[in-house]
């Protein structure tokens, strides 16, 4: 376990904006976690749980005790019509997807490059090209900060949804992830219902071509991190009812939408795009030229600049298209999670 006071964030979040926390904790074990929430020292300061922090967007500086998550390794069973893997918090999720298809672990190809670790993946039900995390979700291991103790919840006990589930609730700062549980059925079925993996012919179908052909895309569309700050998708798609899309759809016939039960989902980056709001700047904050759905630090954002910039993004949104954008980053203010409507009404 490293600790350090008064330290910068920027190398822990992929916004990478300069901010600081009162207390930086790297944990590598369940045990130093225990101790992170035991330490008299820090009882009464709060506590955040990152990974990556590629989800994340510091608003300001945090008065309290960021714990990097650094538990790591996973092992692998197998059943006669699956694979079973574990996997711990820690473990970095693109290259967890790379090397299950290197394995001949055939499942998790749709949700290649998404960023982030392990642990964060079933808070916010990761999903893209018509999977989600919960489509794969064995079990979920947690440690309950009441009592301390181990627990492993089921898919159901998870209430997964459309980027949600009951650690955003119910479990919010009352447990904290410690590793996942994943089943990848032998019989492997291709879902290439999306985008280009479409016009991916027959005879080349493999989990391989599906996770090739999604990583090019990805990096083709979205920013290096590491070369322009950023948190990937910075909304989630809307729900709207099908009365209010079918409107939409009479006044912007290009208009991209996709059937979700009794609602239609709507493309958010179609809706930012046609805003004309690609390249659109506040301070040092972008809206990506390539992609709108990508907010990106593009000459040292401020907090402020970022927050501006979405604000601005929701607003015209909500002008031009009567829909109200939510975003899928976490605002965590300086002791607890916050919100944009919280920061600018």
């Amino acid at each position: 376990m490293q600790v350090f006071t008064n330290a910068s964030l920027k190398p822990y979040h992929t916004f990478s904006i300069d901010i600081s926390c009162d207390v930086l904790v790297i944990i590598e074990s369940v045990e130093d976690l225990i101790q992170v929430y035991q330490d008299a020292a820090w009882e009464d300061l709060p506590k955040l749980m990152i990974g990556k922090g590629s989800n994340l967007l510091f608003t300001e500086h945090y008065s309290g005790v960021v714990i990097v998550n650094r538990i790591m390794g996973k092992r692998v069973s197998e059943e006669a019509d699956a694979w079973n893997i574990h996997v711990n918090a820690g473990e970095d999720w693109p290259s967890i997807v790379e090397w299950s298809i290197e394995q001949g672990y055939a499942g998790l190809e749709n949700l290649a490059l998404i960023p982030g670790c392990a642990g964060s993946a079933p808070i916010q039900n990761i999903g893209a090209y018509g999977k989600e995390f919960k489509d794969f979700c064995q079990y979920v291991d947690v440690l309950t900060l009441d009592t301390f103790e181990s627990k492993r919840l089921t898919p159901e006990q998870c209430r997964f949804g459309y980027r949600d589930s009951v650690f955003k609730h119910e479990l919010y700062k009352k447990v904290v992830i410690t590793g996942v549980g994943l089943s990848l059925d032998k019989d492997w079925v291709p879902c290439i219902n999306y985008g280009s993996l479409q016009t991916i012919p027959s005879d080349e179908l493999s989990p391989k071509r599906i996770y090739q052909e999604i990583c090019r895309v990805r990096m083709a569309k979205l920013p290096d991190p590491e070369e322009q700050g950023n948190a990937g998708s910075f909304f989630k798609n809307p729900l709207i009812s099908k009365a209010h899309f079918d409107k939409l759809k009479t006044d912007f016939p290009d208009i991209v939408g996709y059937d979700s039960g009794e609602q239609v989902k709507v493309a958010a980056g179609w809706l930012i795009d046609h805003c004309d709001l690609k390249g659109f700047q506040v301070g040092g904050a972008m809206v990506h030229p390539n992609q709108a759905l990508v907010l990106v630090n593009v000459n040292h954002a401020s907090a402020k600049d970022i927050v501006q910039l979405a604000a601005t993004v929701r607003e015209k949104v909500r002008v031009q298209y009567q829909v109200e954008l939510e975003h899928e980053v976490r605002f965590m203010g300086s002791t607890t999670e916050t919100y944009l409507s919280e920061l600018v009404g």
